[in-house]
């Protein structure tokens, strides 16, 4: 059964939810990934994203295209103080000096005086002396600064974790990495939770798999929903916050569209049944990235 995306007239569409950071700050649970997509398209890209709804837009210097996601945020005419911007300091940037200045390019790129959330993007610890802390007080300095509202590591294990927070002046406030249905991360989603970490999903879809899965797509036929729509609420009743990239307008609109359904416990539990274990990565793994 093919279930036609939602339609509708889509600027007056109900505010995303909401989690709350450590620092008090508000994060809208579903932001717009711009993983792979390239500068010359992600002005359009973002700027569809911003007319659907999304007010949570995600980025990294490693993206290339940060000045795009700025002047799309900036042509908007939507307040400063209605979004959400994450971006990441890049692997050639975990020297400090390098970092430091790394984040202020950033900030001059997306034309905004500060970020939302500042993450380190990978740990590298075959790399850089095995020191998976070394930008970190950047970060910090640029929290202190009020370049940065929040601070967190992505694609950071556990250990990882716990060697930055062994140094760290201030814990991190968010852990982003991989997890969909096929690789849930819960032991490592649990532990920073009981941090009090928000837990960012990236690729929530397993870029794409999610969209084609049998299972996912009958649990859509039967609520009327897409496949993508299961997996991005399955994500949400864990406690995710997940930032789905598409460029199609439908898509986004669906995408953003995942509070007015529920998944059963019935539900939940074949979903659960995906888990494919590290099988299930689609991505690498963060203790052998090593790409500069």
């Amino acid at each position: 059964m093919n279930v036609p995306f939602p339609t509708g007239v889509t600027r007056t569409r109900p505010p995303v939810p909401t989690a709350t950071l450590p620092t008090g700050t508000r994060i809208p649970v579903v932001g717009f990934g711009t993983y792979k997509i390239a500068p010359e398209d992600a002005y359009d890209a973002v700027s569809r994203a911003l007319d659907v709804g999304y007010r949570h837009i995600d980025t990294a210097q490693m993206y290339g295209n940060e000045a795009a996601v700025g002047a799309a945020l900036e042509a908007s005419g939507i307040a400063r103080e209605q979004l959400f911007i994450t971006t990441k300091v890049d692997n050639s940037n975990h020297e400090p000096e390098r970092a430091a200045a790394s984040i202020r390019r950033s900030l001059e790129e997306l034309r905004t005086n500060y970020v939302d959330l500042l993450l380190v993007h990978w740990p590298l610890p075959t790399l850089y002396g095995g020191d998976v802390a070394l930008p970190w007080p950047a970060l910090e300095e640029a929290f202190d600064a009020g370049g940065a509202r929040a601070i967190g590591l992505s694609n950071y294990e556990r250990a990882h974790v716990e060697a930055v927070r062994a140094t760290a002046r201030i814990a991190p406030h968010v852990l982003q990495v991989e997890a969909h249905p096929f690789l849930p991360n819960d032991e490592l989603r649990r532990y920073a939770q009981g941090l009090g970490m928000v837990f960012e999903a990236w690729s929530p879809l397993a870029r794409g798999q999610a969209i084609t899965d049998p299972t996912l797509g009958e649990i859509g036929a039967e609520l009327g929903v897409t496949p993508a729509q299961v997996a991005l609420r399955w994500a949400l009743d864990r406690g995710h916050v997940v930032f789905p990239k598409t460029l199609g307008r439908e898509r986004m609109a669906a995408n953003i569209d995942v509070f007015s359904f529920a998944l059963s416990p019935g539900h939940r539990a074949r979903i659960d049944a995906l888990d494919r274990g590290e099988a299930g990565r689609t991505g690498s793994h963060p203790t052998t990235m090593d790409r500069l």
